[in-house]
């Protein structure tokens, strides 16, 4: 399972420890260390797109099923691929905010289930009203992305190979199946 993003200094680290299980994906980095002062021979570390490490399954099962991950606009917009779920126009970042759909003023909670991506225009004309009490139609309903789609919404560039192993770990069920297929 997908844990999290590391760069190639902790990757290398964790070779060192010997704590990497196994490796997929393609070679990233091959980087030399010392000479050996016995064999005369360079020490060599191939890092992969993707390592796994040893750790204990069924702890690690039991708090990826109650992981929440923390709410961020980047993350959000991201989420919701660009796009105002109000007027279905893709903006760019610094033009979209987050709506609470059941207003904070009306009892609403800033969290996942109840945030969509919105442009400034359709955030400011619902104002602290519900979609409904607005008159305006959600085109897509929120939800709480799990721990792999988080890290995929992390905003990092993902390579092919990345993306792959990230997208057998989304639900079958996951929105971002279909807007990844939109989006190429």
């Amino acid at each position: 399972m997908p844990l999290e993003w590391v760069g190639y200094q902790d990757a290398v680290r964790l070779y060192h420890l010997e704590q990497v299980a196994y490796t997929c994906g393609t070679l990233l980095y091959r980087v030399h260390g010392g000479i050996c002062a016995r064999t005369g021979r360079q020490s060599v570390i191939e890092v992969n797109s993707i390592i796994a490490t040893h750790g204990r399954n069924r702890e690690l099962l039991k708090l990826r099923e109650a992981y929440v991950p923390p709410l961020n606009n980047p993350a959000l917009f991201r989420r919701d691929t660009q796009l105002c779920l109000y007027c279905g126009e893709t903006f760019h970042e610094h033009d979209l905010s987050r709506d609470h759909v059941t207003p904070v003023i009306q009892g609403g909670q800033d969290t996942w289930n109840n945030v969509v991506t919105a442009c400034r225009r359709c955030n400011n004309h619902k104002a602290g009203r519900t979609p409904e009490q607005a008159g305006m139609q959600l085109l897509a309903v929120p939800f709480t992305p799990t721990h792999a789609e988080y890290i995929y919404l992390q905003g990092r560039r993902v390579l092919a190979d990345q993306m792959e192993f990230l997208r057998a770990h989304f639900p079958r069920t996951s929105p971002l199946h279909g807007r990844l297929a939109l989006t190429g």
